[in-house]
Parts: structure tokens; C-alpha cells; sequence
């Protein structure tokens, strides 16, 4: 009996028109990943470029987010093809490269994360991908083709120069805008209402609209419509460490106001005996 490849919820919904909500987690622990997940996001951005687990703390977040069937997406570091290909084969949904400059450097990203006739991606099959040799082997092959998705990451001005050229590289899925980096590129760091942030933003959704690509970005819920609109099907809104620390933040500006209520004499305790 072989074992087919978990095909992916994101491709899926892209592929009928519909849009994906994303996630990113900052935090080690596999259960922040099921967290988000059991809250309903289609997909959990776990970051290998600036966070930088170790192989086991990537595998435990993966299985949490499969155990709750979600998709991870990892964006990696930038470096060689085993960089790229170990987050496919522990099963994770897609990887997301950072920084890619030109097509010379898209088509080196496709040659070695996919398989032929679209790459030629070093071939193991006896990882969670291909489900420890029980998945039939040219199966498996298409499989990682069809239902594991390839994401550029453009967030330089170099970069947006040449967009055109690399929606047109046949073998990724998707242009994801990164709008932090491409702010201090422009001089304008965390400028994110800057009109140059704003017309690059709809250059790439334009470009991977006309190469048959999706698009894919960073933004807050109340930019949804906004961002939809633009042509971005893929949003990821939110991450651990801005809700983690937005509630701390709240207990202790919480707990002072009712130390300063405590101190005025009009101050009522409701358990304090008569």
C-alpha cells in the first residue's frame, strides 16, 4: 500500500479564487502552533531567516500544525539547496525565500527545490514528505511539484526593477512583497504608509497577476480589503510575539491603574468588610 502526499489547503484555496489567512510564530514551543491553528488560520509562517530552530523544535511545529490540517509555510535562510529542501522534506507545506534579487537567482531557487522536469532537486523520499519510502516514487515526484509551494520573497528596490522578469520563472507559486526591508532600502524604515511602499506594493500583485502567480504580502486586518483588492489572495496578519507581548503590556498598565485606584481615599473595595 503506498501513501499519498498531504496535498496543501493553501494551494488549494488559491487555486479556487479564495484568500488565505497566515500566521507567523516567533516562539519555540510546538503548541503556539497548534494554538493558531486550532484558531483557525490556514497557515503558520514559522521564520528560519531571523528565528533559526533547531531541526527537532521545526519538526514538532510542523506535526501541530498537520495534526489540526493547516499548512506551514518556513521562510529559510538564505544559503545552499539543502537549506531549501530539509523544511519540504519534514513535511512542511512550502518555503519561502528571502531576498531574491533577479530571475538568474529565481531560477537557481526553482532548480533546486523542485524536481524534474521543473528542477533538479536532490531526491530522498525516506523523510515525512515522501511518508518514509511508502509513498509510490514518481508520485511522489509530482506530488512534491503540485502540492508544495515555492514562495520569492521581493524586498529591494534591485529586485522590483526586475519583477517582471521573475513572475515570468516558470516552477514557484508565489511573489510575497516584504515591505519592512524594502522600507529601510528606500530610507524610509518603517514607513509603511510611504508612497513608494504603496507602488510596490501593487507592482509585484500586478506582475504575479500577469505571470499567472499568486501574491502574497504582510498586513493588519483592517488592510484586508485594502490588500485583497491589490490582488493579494495570501496575508499574513498577525505573529506570537506582538499578541504576547501586547498582552503584557496591557496586565501591567492594568494592574498599575489599580494600585493608583487604590491610593485614592474615594476607593471602594467591594470585598472589604463593613
Amino acid at each position: 500500500m503506498t501513501v499519498p502526499m498531504k496535498s496543501s489547503l493553501v494551494l488549494k484555496k488559491l487555486r479556487s479564487g479564495e484568500n488565505v489567512s497566515c500566521f507567523k510564530i516567533n516562539l519555540a514551543d510546538a503548541r503556539v502552533v497548534e494554538m493558531a491553528a486550532l484558531a483557525g488560520f490556514d497557515c503558520i509562517w514559522l521564520d528560519q531567516e531571523h528565528i533559526g530552530h533547531d531541526w527537532s523544535i521545526l519538526t514538532a511545529q510542523v506535526w501541530a500544525a498537520k495534526s489540526q490540517n493547516k499548512d506551514t509555510l518556513v521562510r529559510v535562510p538564505r544559503g545552499s539547496y539543502s537549506d531549501y529542501v530539509k523544511p519540504l522534506e519534514l513535511d512542511a507545506s512550502g518555503i519561502m525565500v528571502p531576498h531574491v534579487m533577479n530571475v538568474a537567482d529565481a531560477e537557481k531557487v526553482v532548480a533546486m527545490t523542485r524536481f524534474h522536469p521543473q528542477g533538479m532537486r536532490a531526491i530522498d523520499g525516506g523523510n515525512a514528505d515522501g511518508a518514509y519510502t511508502a509513498a509510490d516514487f514518481k508520485q511522489y515526484l509530482k506530488d512534491a511539484n503540485q502540492q508544495r509551494f515555492i514562495i520569492l520573497q521581493i524586498e529591494d528596490p534591485e529586485a522590483l526593477e526586475e519583477v517582471e522578469g521573475i513572475a515570468q520563472v516558470d516552477g514557484f507559486d508565489m511573489l510575497f512583497f516584504g515591505p519592512g526591508d524594502f522600507s529601510q532600502a528606500i530610507g524610509a524604515p518603517g514607513d509603511m504608509d510611504h508612497p513608494k511602499i504603496q507602488e510596490a506594493r501593487k507592482k509585484v500583485a500586478a506582475a504575479a497577476a500577469k505571470h499567472g502567480k499568486f501574491a502574497g504580502t504582510t498586513g493588519g486586518p483592517k488592510q484586508l480589503g485594502m490588500l485583497h483588492e491589490m490582488g493579494y489572495q495570501f496575508v499574513s496578519v498577525g505573529a506570537d510575539v506582538v499578541g504576547l507581548t501586547q498582552y503584557c503590556n496591557q496586565l501591567i498598565a492594568e494592574t498599575k491603574e489599580e494600585k493608583e485606584a487604590q491610593n485614592r481615599p474615594d476607593y471602594y473595595n467591594p470585598s472589604q468588610k463593613q
